[in-house]
């Protein structure tokens, strides 16, 4: 998962293939990307998802937040599948709307999500996102920013139905002297997997943006 600052980095330049960059150097199977612009003023009319899906060679899938700039502001998914089915669910954002888009594969769902930064409206989100969750049969890797620290009433909340895949992983925000440890990667308790491994870090990549994408390793054994 990645916070990608509309293609910002920490030196105020508009440059998304240095971001593309270390999404190569890692070669993920999916990326659950966070703050992108598509074709808005702020970043004179690029398409920020699609570059970085032609910089990776991957799918992508975009889902609006919010009307921005003569164009959209919201989040997205690269992968190397393509997915079957998306949907995306609104959630809670009085001052900014918010959404979780689900991608489903034919193995398994990733979900992405930019969660509000009012706690009230997060534990909201939350209880949305257990019901999707609920939803599926398949795996359910929820990933994102969700602005929210490891204690926090949020992550506690999501951690009644979701197993955090990055526990023990280092900070996140800001790039450049992370304190924050608020991008999240978890795996829902849905009986799809009867078992998981997963190992975890934190990219030392402290210009591409004001976040640091953090990368899990995830090998799951399915029920069938």
């Amino acid at each position: 998962t990645y916070n990608v600052r509309h293609g910002e980095g920490m030196d105020h330049r508009l440059a998304p293939e240095r971001q593309a960059a270390v999404i190569n150097r890692l070669t993920p199977d999916a990326v659950a990307l966070q703050e992108l612009d598509s074709v808005t003023s702020r970043v004179k009319g690029r398409d920020i998802l699609g570059e970085l899906a032609r910089a990776t060679q991957m799918h992508a899938t975009f889902a609006r937040a919010i009307p921005y700039g003569g164009g959209a502001y919201g989040i997205g998914i690269l992968s190397r599948e393509k997915p079957l089915a998306v949907r995306r669910v609104p959630l809670p954002g009085r001052d900014e709307a918010r959404v979780l888009l689900v991608a489903e594969f034919e193995e398994w769902c990733l979900a992405c999500t930019h969660l509000s930064l009012d706690e009230d409206e997060q534990i909201a989100s939350a209880d949305i996102i257990r019901q999707e969750a609920a939803r599926t049969a398949k795996p359910f890797i929820l990933a994102g920013d969700w602005n929210a620290q490891p204690d926090s009433p949020t992550v506690k909340r999501l951690d009644t139905y979701f197993v955090r895949l990055n526990d023990g992983c280092s900070p996140t925000w800001p790039a450049d002297r992370p304190t924050d440890y608020i991008d999240h990667i978890a795996l829902a308790n849905n009986g799809a997997a009867k078992e998981a491994d997963a190992t975890g870090k934190t990219i030392d990549e402290p210009l591409a943006s004001d976040h640091r994408p953090l990368y899990i390793d995830l090998r799951l054994w399915l029920n069938r």
